[in-house]
């Protein structure tokens, strides 16, 4: 472990999120290094925003022309500022490096520097302005800031070299931090294919690997164990159930004491998740229909491409929970034997997945829809129960451990996260010694 080196002596900042900096660093007001830029507008460049502490494009066919004139630009090398809903994202980072040439929203502040100063460092330093002292300024319901706000603040200004040295240190430091963050998302990502696969196979070919196999005639499930069956969907399910559409507000229903309704979000995950359910509005207690019921499968009717057809098992009954008009809730036959969470299993594999994709339809490519009967004419491998329920066990098991090392895996991103915030701030205000 390389050893932390300090500066010979400190001085009190009298900012509390900087503390004690080294004496030899100066101390300077946000508007004696930084200016606001008066707006300037350009309709010939992309549109643009920022996402977590950088600058990135915009899809321009969605912003109308007349919209863009009032936007204003922001070139490589100037600074931007979100200074919206502070209170609204506590996560991303609001102040950006730009490294092209956009036009942004008018809320934005673009800013740029009035004296000499490496701009790598102050990219650190007011990603850590940001996050420890912006988030607590700004004023209203919206706890929105203008450039007024944080003028005045004091920020600390290392001699240049100094600056220099921090940002080459922290761009080395940093990307090392990066590539092993990124790589163990990858590990996260292969492990999610692993258990996808394995359900595949499971739900597919069963536990028994000398069982003697036949052709399934179906393309995605390709060939069965020789006494298992194939069926299509409305054999086992006699109808899909859904709600209405009715008035809630964004705020979420309080567990188990208010109506709430599901967002369609609760199977996004290809489980159900209740969470963030939209409290129903009182003129509208009386149309809510369909409570969600235990021993279900919650299904995403209308949805993004690459969502329309999630779903989730329903492991408990929720009466104060209503399912709104683009969720569909299972009602099985009462005289098939069906272990529900093995179909529950078989819908969110891959293979059944693409078959969704394929009768999706809509006039809209952001979102599509499925109809009940194309749903329920879909096919499905269909076992004995007994090769239902082993299934089931299987899966639940394999699904555990693999949920357990991807759990891991993003408990050491978190970390390591942790790890690069706190080398950023150390950094940047002086706490070690890089050169």
């Amino acid at each position: 472990m390389n050893k932390i080196i300090k500066y010979p002596v400190y001085k009190d900042s009298g900012v509390q999120w900087m503390a004690n900096v080294p004496s030899h660093w100066e101390l300077k007001k946000f508007k004696r290094v930084f200016y606001e830029i008066k707006r300037r507008s350009n309709v010939g460049l992309n549109c643009g925003s920022i996402s977590f502490g950088n600058v990135v494009y915009k899809d321009d066919e969605k912003i109308p022309v007349s919209t863009k004139k009032s936007y204003q630009v922001v070139l490589k090398g100037d600074f931007l500022v979100n200074p919206l809903n502070l209170n609204y994202d506590l996560i991303s980072l609001r102040i950006a490096l730009s490294e092209i040439d956009v036009v942004v929203s008018s809320g934005y502040i673009v800013l740029n520097s009035s004296i000499n100063l490496d701009k790598n460092y102050f990219k650190y330093f007011l990603h850590r302005f940001d996050v420890a002292y912006m988030k607590l300024l700004g004023s209203g319901v919206r706890q929105t800031l203008n450039y007024n706000n944080i003028a005045n603040c004091d920020l600390i200004f290392p001699p240049l070299e100094e600056q220099t040295a921090i940002a080459k240190f922290l761009d080395h430091k940093t990307a090392l931090i990066d590539q092993a963050i990124e790589i163990k998302q990858k590990q996260i990502e292969l492990l999610k294919e692993r258990r996808q696969i394995l359900i595949h196979k499971a739900v597919t070919r069963g536990l028994n690997p000398e069982v003697k196999l036949k052709d399934s005639g179906v393309e995605w499930i390709g060939e069965i164990p020789e006494h298992w069956d194939v069926t299509r969907l409305k054999n086992l399910i006699i109808d899909l159930e859904s709600g209405v559409s009715v008035n809630a507000s964004e705020s979420e229903s309080a567990n188990g004491e208010e109506i709430g309704v599901l967002k369609t979000s609760c199977v996004y995950n290809y489980i159900f998740e209740p969470r963030e359910n939209k409290k129903v509005f009182q003129s509208d207690l009386r149309r809510v229909s369909c409570p969600v019921k235990a021993n279900r499968i919650i299904i995403s009717r209308m949805n993004a491409p690459d969502l329309v057809g999630a779903s989730g098992y329903v492991d408990r009954d929720f009466q104060n929970l209503f399912l709104p008009d683009r969720l569909w809730q299972t009602v099985f036959r009462s005289n098939i034997e069906i272990n529900i969470v093995w179909l529950s299993k078989v819908i969110t594999t891959t293979g059944f997945r693409s078959c969704v994709t394929a009768i999706a339809n809509g006039s809209s490519p952001s979102m599509k829809n499925i109809s009940k009967g194309e749903f329920l004419n879909l096919k499905v491998p269909h076992p004995p129960i007994v090769d239902q329920d082993a299934i089931v066990e299987f899966v639940e098991i394999s699904s555990q451990k693999i949920a357990i090392a991807i759990s891991l895996k993003e408990q050491e991103i978190e970390k390591l996260k942790e790890y690069r915030a706190t080398l950023i701030n150390s950094a940047v205000t002086g706490k070690i010694k890089v050169c």
